[in-house]
């Protein structure tokens, strides 16, 4: 077990270190998580080693959430006050997403062409 969180922390250090030494947009955590994929597939008995502890964790990932439900409720008032703005935030983003994703999908159903089923 003490194997497993060492290779899935090494994975995120190595990702963090990577992406602020080449001052990269990536968070670090996300390069760690494509460089553990890699090394996964590349050794398939890393991954039969750290399965068992990565499903324990992720079995518990709810836990890692209650930190941030305090936040909110410890800050109601502050959330009360930019009820507007927030709300406003929210819709917005949603509507700006949903557009940019249809725009996405017509702009490669062009360029796959009719035939784009092949």
């Amino acid at each position: 077990m003490i194997w497993a969180i060492f290779v899935l922390l090494a994975a995120q250090l190595v990702g963090e270190v990577i992406a602020r030494s080449l001052g990269l947009l990536v968070p670090g955590p996300v390069l760690g998580l494509l460089l553990l994929l890699a090394a996964l597939l590349l050794v398939p008995k890393l991954a039969d080693s750290i399965r068992p502890t990565a499903s324990g964790l992720l079995s518990h990932l709810s836990l890692l959430f209650v930190p941030a439900g305090v936040g909110v409720v410890a800050h109601l008032d502050v959330l009360g006050a930019n009820v507007g703005a927030l709300l406003a935030a929210l819709v917005l983003s949603t509507l700006l997403a949903i557009v940019v994703g249809a725009l996405v999908f017509v702009g490669v159903a062009r360029l796959m062409g009719p035939g784009g089923n092949d």
